[in-house]
């Protein structure tokens, strides 16, 4: 999925209102020549399996376009899944995908049978998702397919529940997740790597993570058994670059691991530019394409029968949007039903295939969520924690909605079998107010933290922090700065706030907040003149909040990015001390910030509980707990966290990372927390507060999403 600031003017053109985003692309397929080379390596070896369709079928030549694929009833029947006279078949019957985006990794695996259920009721064929590398090995050389990253436990789920997959295992998805699925540690590779190209050392890294991954998915593999009928190639590449080699390199790496037989395809947004971009001509790659919900499909696909071997070109729109992504700061975007169910139908009338991106959007849970740019690098714009998409099958897993129902009676007329009877939504509870005392604040901890020392502010990448928080710390002397006191970071990504303090004051010298550096509106601050004895400690706590996905500037490096000025000095002798604040699906370990107690409360460290008391200091960043219980005779069930009145930060229950707060910003009020994370007992739940809490101290448990907090009352966006 990909965003673009053309997606606007396009919507505005067709009479459909948008802010500032688009779609995508990518794809390609066909030339004798390759069949030729295969066919000779295959009799120099003596081998001659049943070929799979390389796309369009390698055992077909461009002049056999009378040749009707192998049938059951036939005796040299093969399980197979190809492409012919412009038609998907599957083991010789005529398919037609209906299929939909469903990401394992933003859906806890407790959850990923019920959402799965609920995407066949809705009448889907097919599971498409992305494989995101930085989950998978988020330090280099440590892999994890474990937990939410148990890849090859979701795709036997689907086999089991009757569904084919198309798989996408980048090594780029885009997503609205961070870097765009790149792990972070990438950026701290000297010389710098150029992602997404055919540099030799980014292609290195690229085959090691592939050959760790793909021989995973080799044996689920539609010809080999499995539900996998179709891998991608890269993502949408046509709308970032035409770097031909890189992508040829990757389909090598691919058939290397997975063979000749099965399908590669690209997805291209649904122009000639992203498509001559994007695709791989020849029959070795099929080539897809994906455009704005309403455009009249069937242009765009005669278009793309132009990147695909005669014959071999089934209409595919591998992304059709069923809704759209929400920032930080915007409305809540929605679409409407009966006009989606209707874009739907008119490709599915006339045997086009479609996946509906998303069918379940899920939940960016941790610090996974992505972020977007608009006119330049510092036109930021971070995706919600929520990834609702306004789905038809929503967040929490709801169906009882319009959208929902619209999509399946059109999916229902074009179904080769009868739907099953849609499920009733899950039960949400209202566990009800939970109070939290302040447990620390984070100036007091940081001699606890990892600290790196350097001259000049170096990246959170180049001191391993991949995601949350670094703070940066230094000293001036406050004779040597007799001017304005002015203080500037030309480059920060994404949000610093600044603090000083002088330690010969009242013997501790608590900081005192100054202002924030915002990427988007970055402004000098004037320091208040201080009256100090000893040098005065500047503070500066920088939030990534979420690397870019989609466009120029993915090369998203976070932290301080720049020297820091004061009066026009440059600042020197630094220490970066590292937040080890707990993203999805790492280890829960026990850290210098917060640790259970035997009586299932929380201390910070070793020190003392401070005492329950209202929010004093404004812009102080601090730690806030509480709990709540479930009794052992009610069953667990899914909740979410309304941090109304709060201001901006982190909240994590049972030390799972629920996700990113900003009510101040809004739209979105409460975060979803399904039932899984929580248990019978106690809940312990923590709040890592960036400016200023709830002056109660409170937190409630309720029933349901609420995505009208910010400035504006009203922030439901129709598109």
């Amino acid at each position: 999925m990909s965003y673009n600031k053309s997606f606007h003017h396009h919507h505005n053109s067709s009479g459909v209102s948008s802010s500032n985003w688009s779609t995508m692309a990518r794809m390609r397929s066909t030339r004798l020549t390759l069949f030729f080379f295969l066919l000779l390596s295959l009799i120099a070896f003596g081998v001659f399996v049943p070929v799979f369709a390389l796309l369009p079928s390698l055992s077909q030549s461009q002049n056999d376009q009378q040749h009707h694929p192998t049938t059951k009833s036939s005796p040299d029947y093969v399980r197979k899944f190809e492409i012919s006279e412009d038609r998907f078949w599957k083991d010789g019957q005529p398919f037609q995908i209906i299929g939909g985006d469903l990401h394992y990794f933003r859906v806890l695996p407790e959850y990923w049978e019920d959402r799965l259920l609920r995407a066949k009721a809705l009448g889907l064929n097919t599971i498409q998702t992305y494989v995101p590398w930085n989950l998978h090995e988020p330090r280099a050389g440590t892999l994890n397919f474990e937990g939410i990253a148990d890849l090859v436990s979701f795709l036997e789920l689907c086999q089991k529940l009757g569904f084919a997959v198309m798989l996408r295992p980048g090594p780029y998805i885009c997503g609205e997740w961070d870097l765009g699925g790149f792990p972070a540690w990438l950026l701290a590779i000297k010389p710098a790597l150029t992602l997404r190209s055919s540099d030799p050392a980014f292609l290195q890294l690229v085959e090691r993570w592939w050959g760790s991954l793909l021989p995973k998915i080799a044996p689920l593999l539609y010809g080999n058994g499995g539900p996998i009928i179709m891998v991608q190639i890269e993502n949408e590449y046509g709308s970032y670059a035409s770097d031909k080699a890189y992508l040829h390199h990757l389909v090598s790496l691919a058939r290397k691991h997975l063979g000749d037989e099965v399908i590669l395809y690209t997805t291209d947004g649904g122009s000639r530019e992203t498509l001559e971009k994007g695709t791989i001509r020849g029959d070795a790659v099929f080539s897809a394409v994906d455009f704005t919900t309403g455009d009249n499909p069937w242009p765009i696909f005669e278009l793309q029968k132009e990147f695909n071997a005669p014959g071999k070109s089934p209409p595919l729109s591998s992304e059709f949007y069923t809704g759209w992504l929400t920032h930080w700061g915007e409305k809540n975007a929605q679409t409407d039903a009966d006009f989606t169910a209707a874009s739907l139908k008119r490709i599915l009338e006339r045997n086009g295939s479609a996946v509906l991106y998303m069918a379940h959007g899920g939940t960016n849970f941790g610090f996974y969520n992505g972020a977007n740019t608009g006119s330049d690098e510092s036109d930021y714009k971070p995706d919600l924690t929520s990834y609702d998409y306004d789905a038809p099958i929503r967040e929490s897993g709801d169906v009882s909605n319009a959208k929902f129902k619209a999509l399946r009676k059109v999916i229902e007329q074009f179904s080769s079998e009868s739907l099953p009877p849609v499920p009733s939504d899950i039960e949400k509870k209202t566990y009800g107010s939970i109070h939290v005392s302040k447990t620390g604040n984070l100036f007091d901890m940081i001699h606890d933290f990892d600290v790196v020392e350097s001259e000049n502010p170096i990246t959170m990448e180049s001191v391993g922090q991949m995601s949350g928080f670094l703070l940066y710390v230094t000293e001036y002397a406050a004779k040597d700065y007799d001017g304005g006191n002015i203080v500037s970071i030309p480059k920060v990504h994404d949000r610093a706030q600044v603090f000083i303090s002088c330690p010969s004051q009242d013997g501790h010298g608590k900081p005192t907040y100054v202002g924030t550096f915002d990427r988007w509106s970055n402004q000098p601050l004037s320091l208040p003149n201080t009256k100090c004895l000893s040098k005065i400690s500047l503070y500066v706590l920088v939030e990534n909040m979420g690397r870019l996905n989609y466009g120029p500037y993915i090369f998203d490096m976070k932290g301080i990015l720049s020297s820091v000025y004061l009066d026009g000095r440059i600042l020197r002798g630094w220490k970066m001390y590292l937040l080890p604040l707990i993203n999805l699906n790492e280890n829960s370990k026990v850290n210098p910030i917060i640790q259970a107690t035997d009586s299932g409360f929380i201390t910070m460290s070793t020190r003392k509980k401070l005492k329950p008391k209202s929010a004093t200091a404004s812009n102080e960043p601090a730690f806030y707990a509480g709990k709540f219980s479930i009794s052992k005779q009610d069953k667990i069930k899914d909740t979410f966290i309304s941090l109304s009145g709060w201001g901006k930060g982190i909240v994590t229950i049972n030390n799972f990372n629920i996700g990113r707060f900003w009510p101040l910003k809004g739209p979105q009020c409460n975060l979803y927390v399904p039932a899984p994370i929580l248990q019978h007992g106690e809940n312990i739940v923590v709040i890592f507060e960036l400016q200023a809490p709830n002056p109660e101290l409170v937190v409630h448990l309720v029933d349901q999403p609420d995505f009208t907090c910010g400035p504006s009352k009203s922030n439901l966006h129709q598109l």
